[in-house]
């Protein structure tokens, strides 16, 4: 069940042992939290947005939620999620698996300030059944990264 693709990109980067497989689904921050054994803010979720009609992907710790402000400063536009029915084609992956790693080609990748707090990130490893156990920087090692945002609300108090 695991993702070839994905799995011969994290060989290449040297991360390949990093990979676990797990017998119930990850698709959500809480089932990943659940079946990985840590807190939801450690999962790294990988959301996909369109910017200038064209898919832009971030990667954010699973308690941030996105900040149309500091997003529009970023990316010079509101926050517009990919429509669901269009995520496997614009970045390669279904809903639920989409990841950081082998995306297709094109399409940039962003990595937010909110997970730089963890020793270790779990995002998802090409499906709903994997994930990849990093660090930050091992991470941005890892991905092939247009560099390091901050576009999320909700992850450090704000005052």
């Amino acid at each position: 069940m695991v993702n070839e693709t994905v799995k011969e990109y994290l060989i290449r980067r040297n991360f390949g042992d990093r990979l676990t497989e797990h017998a119930e689904t990850i698709d959500t921050v809480e089932h990943a939290a659940q079946q990985i054994g840590c807190s939801e803010a450690e999962i790294a979720k990988t959301l996909s947005f369109m910017v200038e009609e064209k898919p832009v992907i971030v990667v954010m710790a699973g308690d941030g939620r996105v900040n149309s402000s500091k997003f529009k400063a970023q990316f010079h536009t509101k926050p517009s999620m990919v429509s669901r029915d269009l995520v496997e084609e614009l970045t390669g992956f279904q809903p639920g698996g989409v990841c950081p790693f082998a995306v297709k080609s094109g399409v940039p990748i962003w990595l937010d300030v909110s997970m730089k707090r963890f020793e270790y990130v779990h995002p998802a490893g090409g499906n709903e059944f994997t994930s990849v156990k990093l660090s930050p920087d091992e991470l941005e090692k890892a991905v092939d990264a247009e560099g390091w945002c901050d576009v999320c609300k909700g992850w450090y108090d704000e005052a």
